[in-house]
């Protein structure tokens, strides 16, 4: 059987092209998303399982849209796609959005549910097995663009995220990946990454999957 591969986002993992100043928020082809490209590199034996949502967060309700809590979402996601190998969640955001007041260590709070609540559910073919990647920071011209408006300023509260998150996938026993060592965001809106940040990205992950999933 196939090794299954749940990969568990938001607009980064679902694949928002902010680089085409004319139609904003178009869908990268699936060759460029990094899902796409790691479905390439890893090959045949390998399912990749891509679940972005647009302004998913890891458990705040958002007042103006519907649907977006990851954590309401996530057992009927896990149910959908069992048997699995191993989890990846980039989350973490969306949540710094001024709208919903929380600190950055609020925000790794919210994670951690995520992580307990993947890791109990009947879903796995053998023992839970999540990556935690740590989304590169929203960048500062965000704060001022036009477009950052609905996200008010939180490129601070994002850089904060990324030390956060690592203590909690080490105490939980979950693997850690910091994208802001190797990716980072376009240079138009300063939220979604650019082309080769996802094919970083993809190469990254494929080095973590080929050493844990056996």
């Amino acid at each position: 059987m196939k090794r299954r591969i749940l990969c568990y986002g938001d607009s980064n993992t679902w694949g928002f092209n902010a680089m085409n100043e004319k139609v904003y928020g178009q869908r990268f082809p699936e060759d460029v998303r990094w899902t796409g490209r790691l479905q390439t590199i890893l090959g045949d034996g390998w399912t990749i399982i891509e679940e972005g949502l647009c302004g998913r967060t890891t458990v705040f309700d958002d007042p103006l849209r519907d649907g977006l809590n990851g954590l309401k979402y996530l057992i009927p996601c896990l149910a959908s796609h069992k048997p699995l190998d191993y989890m990846i969640i980039m989350l973490g955001s969306n949540d710094c959005k001024a709208r919903f007041c929380a600190l950055p260590k609020n925000i790794a709070d919210g994670l951690q549910r995520l992580i307990v609540t993947a890791k109990q559910a009947d879903v796995w073919k053998n023992e839970p097995a999540v990556l935690i990647v740590a989304p590169p920071p929203i960048e500062e011209g965000s704060d001022i663009h036009p477009i950052g408006r609905d996200m008010g300023p939180c490129s601070k509260k994002s850089e904060m995220l990324a030390e956060e998150f690592k203590l909690w996938a080490e105490a939980d026993g979950c693997d850690f990946l910091d994208a802001a060592s190797f990716a980072r965001m376009n240079q138009y809106d300063y939220m979604h990454m650019d082309v080769e940040s996802h094919a970083k990205l993809a190469e990254k992950v494929a080095d973590i999957l080929r050493e844990k999933v056996r």
